[in-house]
C-alpha cells in the first residue's frame, strides 16, 4: 500500500527561491477526519488523491490521474475554499523540498514539504528552513480550505508574514 512519511515547515526569506514554480488549484470533496478525497490541477494534468488518517508522520494515500475536465466539474463539488498556490522543487541535499506559495485566501503563507523513506530519517536542514509544522492541523491543506491563513487571529508562528 502506497505511504506517504512528510514533514512540513514554514520558510524563511526567499533564498530558496530558484524557479517561477507551477500553479496548483486544488480542492476537497470530503473533509472527514478518517480520511480527505482531493482534487487537484496543475497545468494540462489532473490528479484525485484519497489520504487516510495521519499515524505519526504517515499515512496511506492513493493517487490516480483522471482528465483535466473531470478536474474542472469536481472543483465545484468541493467543500470550503478552492486552495490556489505556486509550487517549487528545490533540491536541497539529496532531497526534493516542494516550497508551496500560497495565494488567494491563503496569500503569505509559505510552507515547505519533504517526503522521506522513514519516519527517522535524517536528512540535513536547509537553512531557509522555519518552525516545523508537521503535527500543527492550521496547515494542513485542508484545513487551510475552511479556514484561511488570511482569517487567522494568531499569526505569530508565521516565519514569512
Amino acid at each position: 500500500m502506497p505511504l506517504e512519511i512528510e514533514r512540513k515547515f514554514l520558510v524563511n526569506g526567499n533564498d530558496w527561491k530558484t524557479s517561477n514554480g507551477e500553479r496548483y488549484v486544488q480542492g476537497y470533496l470530503n473533509l472527514d477526519k478518517g480520511r480527505t478525497v482531493r482534487v487537484r490541477l496543475t497545468g494540462k494534468h489532473a490528479f484525485l488523491t484519497i489520504k487516510g488518517v495521519a499515524r505519526g508522520i504517515s499515512r496511506r494515500e492513493f493517487e490516480y490521474e483522471i482528465p483535466v475536465c473531470d478536474a474542472e466539474e469536481l472543483l465545484k463539488m468541493c467543500e470550503g475554499s478552492i486552495i490556489e498556490k505556486t509550487r517549487h522543487a528545490v533540491f536541497y541535499k539529496g532531497l526534493t523540498w516542494e516550497i508551496d506559495e500560497f495565494l488567494g485566501e491563503n496569500e503569505g503563507l509559505i510552507i515547505a514539504e519533504v517526503e522521506l523513506d522513514s519516519e527517522d530519517q535524517i536528512f540535513e536542514k536547509p537553512p531557509w528552513l522555519g518552525t516545523e509544522v508537521t503535527n500543527d492541523a492550521r496547515y494542513f491543506n485542508s484545513n487551510l480550505t475552511v479556514i484561511p491563513f488570511k482569517q487567522w487571529n494568531d499569526k505569530s508562528i508565521i516565519a514569512n508574514p
